[in-house]
């Protein structure tokens, strides 16, 4: 298969997204019309936006392995994206959010369904309990597009540990994320381990072990190479996560400004900002993070507390040496150059928010 460069992955992981998601709906709704809005909510979540990171990573890790992208193989390595969705939706239910990308989060959706309808209960319940539904869904569409994509059983065979195992560390990392918020945690080291697991492994080391598992040329250098690559460069993607989570513009995240502020969120940045403040800046900072109802004006002080520590900038030098470091990785491992090029483009990208 020819393709240009990145946007021409993005552009063959679209398609094979496309495709299964319209067998898998006609499916969906031959079963009952009421399942008419799971599929549309699912369709629009999976296939109307977001960045395609995960599997174009895994494509990556698949090109720089000696693979080829096939059609076969952009429907194994697009599935991904589905494990993805799975932990978005509920992520959200989690952290109680009202939107994301833009548009109102799924149970938000499903409460609304709720409420137009008249039905009975708790609309507020449905939404959740749907959402839960909607999420598991899409992590077993993710193993059935990984299935059915028409690659060689060999390959599956030998990508199911790596599939397996992120999976099993995503979860985890999500579970530490929600113990961490209980903890009222300040520790910089654990908040760290919480940005490995949630999001650093499962964003890009394990889907370049994915996309390597899934070629014939794949070698423990390669791998090692991907992991020295993926751990720091995973680590400063949740950093200038969190990063955005605080100063990020709404019309670039979709998400109201300040959205991780009010929620509470236990990130290396908040950590770093208790550890560093004055006992006047602690106080002030303390009587409105985690507050629901925080207005501008609140998040503005916030913001303005965590610049003057000097945590802002602190988290922006540990991306700056993480990002150095993933591309330090690439000199001299054994993966084909076109990747190698491909990785640090991405490196860019993943910690710049271009990709």
């Amino acid at each position: 298969m020819e393709f240009n460069g990145i946007q021409g992955i993005r552009s063959e992981i679209d398609n094979a997204l496309a495709k299964f998601f319209e067998r898998e709906s006609s499916y969906l709704n031959a079963v009952g019309s009421e399942l008419l809005p799971v599929s549309d909510a699912l369709g629009h979540f999976l296939l109307d936006s977001g960045k395609r990171l995960r599997p174009l990573f895994a494509a990556i890790g698949h090109i720089g392995a000696g693979g080829e992208l096939s059609e076969e193989s952009a429907m194994a390595l697009a599935s991904l994206e589905l494990v993805h969705v799975c932990a978005l939706i509920h992520d959200d239910v989690m952290d109680a959010s009202d939107t994301r990308r833009g548009a109102p989060a799924i149970h938000r959706q499903f409460q609304a369904l709720h409420q137009r309808e008249s039905l009975q209960g708790s609309a507020e319940q449905f939404g959740v309990a749907s959402a839960i539904l909607l999420g598991d869904l899409a992590l077993v569409w993710a193993a059935k597009m990984l299935h059915e994509s028409g690659m060689s059983p060999r390959y599956i065979l030998q990508a199911l540990p790596v599939y397996d195992e992120m999976r099993v560390e995503l979860m985890a990392g999500q579970y530490l994320d929600i113990y961490e918020q209980a903890l009222a945690s300040e520790s910089v080291e654990r908040s760290l381990k919480v940005a490995r697991y949630k999001s650093g492994k499962y964003s890009i080391e394990r889907p370049l072990h994915f996309g390597a598992a899934l070629a014939a040329g794949a070698t423990a250098n390669t791998y090692g190479t991907y992991s020295s690559y993926g751990l720091p460069l995973g680590e400063a993607f949740q950093l200038r996560d969190d990063v955005i989570g605080v100063f990020g513009d709404p019309a670039q995240t979709g998400k109201p400004a300040g959205d991780d502020l009010r929620e509470g969120k236990r990130t290396v940045l908040i950590a770093s900002t208790l550890n560093k403040a004055s006992d006047v800046q602690r106080k002030s900072f303390e009587e409105y993070f985690g507050q629901p109802d925080l207005d501008a004006s609140g998040v503005a002080k916030l913001r303005q507390i965590i610049v003057e520590t000097g945590a802002l900038a602190d988290v922006e030098s540990l991306i700056t040496t993480m990002t150095s470091n993933a591309h330090q990785a690439l000199i001299h491992g054994e993966i084909t150059p076109m990747a190698k090029e491909m990785l640090n483009q991405m490196a860019v990208a993943a910690t710049q928010r271009t990709v």
